[in-house]
């Protein structure tokens, strides 16, 4: 039992970080701002259309996670839900959802991302729409 815990946890991070966008075409988009290229960079997925969940879908697993209090998981889920609506474009998911990953884990980067949530989406729509289809 604990060894599929330990599993399906793997599973979940591994969605996260094998979608993470690639540095130097964020860095090109970001130009100067190196502390908002870093904040994307740790929560935008690279191609956001070969993730095969809804926004809704994500936010709700995560919702059932911090429900019955596992952080860790609920925080990998407002994550997923986050870069979800960064590829959507709502800034008020995109603060909804990156707030809630800030509060269960303070020490990571989110907080850039809550502070200037239009100045990221704008960014990241950016970044979308020079380097990835959204058809």
């Amino acid at each position: 039992m604990v060894r599929r815990l330990f599993k399906r946890k793997k599973e979940e991070e591994k969605l996260v970080s094998s979608q993470r966008v690639e540095r130097s075409q964020l860095d090109q988009v970001c130009g100067n701002d190196k502390d908002l290229s870093e904040a994307l960079w740790h929560t935008m997925f690279y191609d956001p259309t070969k993730i095969n969940m809804t926004l809704d879908e994500a936010a709700k697993k995560a919702a059932a996670f911090e429900k019955n209090g596992e952080s860790r998981r609920a925080r990998v889920w407002y994550h997923i839900a986050g870069g979800l609506a960064l590829w959507k474009g709502n800034t008020s998911k995109v603060k909804q959802y990156f707030g809630k990953c800030e509060k269960l884990a303070p020490d990571m980067y989110y907080g850039m991302i809550v502070k200037i949530p239009e100045k990221a989406v704008g960014k990241a729509q950016e970044f979308y729409k020079k380097f990835i289809s959204q058809s």
